[in-house]
């Protein structure tokens, strides 16, 4: 890092200092979570308070993708902690940050703005119940505590996944506007609660202003990236250009400039926090699996701007159109972006169906040991005793690859 002529942000977009790109990809991994000694005193809820927000979905190959988040950064935490580190505890709450998102219960007064908002649409995605519906559910979640959109009466009308009750509709309509909030779950289904019991008093209380909301969701935001551009930070918590552009100047970061992210490798102005300029990045890299859906590469521009990677979920995509698989995920190892492995699992078998790494002068060979890693870690914390692999994107790679995985 070079510094520059420094002048307060607020007050002037001069950048405070000029990084290069290998310096802000080591911020952006520390930041994350994914270099240097984990938190492992803070556990998983450290994980989820330092990313604020972890995002959910319902595919479960490996593991579901919270799970995978937790695991990217601290290893093998059992599963069981995962879980009960999330839900039940009264420590988060779902909600609609970056996508459907595990929240720490301490940003509940920061997403008002959102409420507020789905509150003067009148619906949610376009559906409709009518007042004496959404009435009911109230005063079935206050006569009778928390209950799953089953026991309210039934999620669906029909078997299509979207086809909801009006019992369903009215309930995530309550989720959306705040008089609802889901901070457990019961064998993956949401467990609905009234918001004034379930959120802590003190967190209920508070009614921050739009502008408020969005300045503090900023900083945390710049915080969890380590160095952003203003579409990596309008990114992360789906926020609209009109409410990003009146807090950046005064959110607390600093603007900066990285070499090589803007277009055809020019300099581009960016944002970082200041507490990841104070010293340089340092110590061990995780080498692990990531989920698609993990915020070190949600924000796809991002992840080709900083790794050079062009990775896309294809779970969606027909079987015979896919290039790496349905639940491709993207090998980490030295801090960089190497490979990619689609796994499933086989009894007590992990089975990586396609695997492909980067090529080069070798066709990969300087990243077979780390995926052997990767590959044999994750299958421990999975309960696998064994790991396949399928397709191999080069097949001279296997006999070197096969004698690292039988290794104990």
């Amino acid at each position: 890092m070079t510094a520059a002529a420094a002048r307060p942000a607020a007050t002037s977009p001069s950048p405070v200092a000029v990084l290069s790109a290998d310096d802000a990809r080591r911020i952006a991994l520390r930041a994350q979570g994914l270099l240097g000694a984990p938190d492992r005193r803070a556990g998983v809820r450290g994980v989820l308070r330092h990313l604020g927000a972890v995002q959910l979905d319902t595919i479960s190959v490996l593991a579901r993708s919270h799970e995978l988040v937790a695991y990217a950064r601290l290893g093998a935490v059992g599963r069981p902690a995962v879980e009960s580190a999330y839900w039940g505890g009264g420590t988060s709450f779902e909600y609609w940050s970056h996508a459907a998102c595990i929240l720490p219960v301490e940003e509940w007064p920061l997403f008002a703005f959102r409420r507020r908002r789905y509150r003067d649409r009148g619906h949610v995605w376009g559906q409709q119940v009518s007042p004496e519906t959404y009435r009911a559910v109230l005063d079935r979640l206050r006569a009778e505590g928390p209950l799953t959109s089953t026991e309210l009466g039934g999620a669906k009308k029909t078997a299509e996944w979207w086809d909801w009750s009006d019992t369903k509709i009215a309930v995530e309509r309550a989720l959306a506007f705040g008089d609802v909030v889901c901070t457990d779950r019961r064998s993956w289904k949401r467990v609905y609660a009234l918001a004034e019991q379930a959120v802590p008093d003190a967190l209920f209380g508070q009614d921050p202003s739009d502008e408020e909301c969005v300045r503090t969701l900023v900083a945390q935001a710049g915080a969890a990236l380590g160095v952003a551009t203003r579409a990596d930070l309008l990114d992360y918590h789906r926020l609209r250009a009109e409410q990003l552009d009146p807090v950046l100047a005064d959110c607390g970061l600093v603007p900066v400039e990285v070499a090589g992210w803007g277009p055809d490798g020019a300099p581009a102005p960016a944002w970082a926090d200041p507490a990841a300029l104070a010293t340089a990045p340092r110590g061990r890299h995780r080498t692990t699996l990531l989920s698609p859906f993990d915020s070190l590469v949600w924000d796809r521009p991002r992840t080709e701007r900083i790794f050079g990677m062009t990775h896309r979920l294809e779970a969606y995509t027909p079987k015979h159109k896919r290039v790496h698989g349905y639940f491709a995920m993207p090998l980490l190892a030295g801090g960089r972006l190497v490979g990619r492995v689609d796994p499933a699992r086989e009894g007590r078998t992990l089975v990586a169906r396609q695997v492909s790494l980067d090529g080069g002068r070798d066709g990969g060979a300087r990243h077979v040991e780390a995926l052997a890693t990767a590959l044999r870690e994750a299958a421990a914390w999975v309960g696998c005793e064994e790991v396949r692999v399928g397709t191999l994107h080069d097949e001279r790679l296997r006999p070197a690859l096969e004698k690292l995985l039988a290794e104990r």
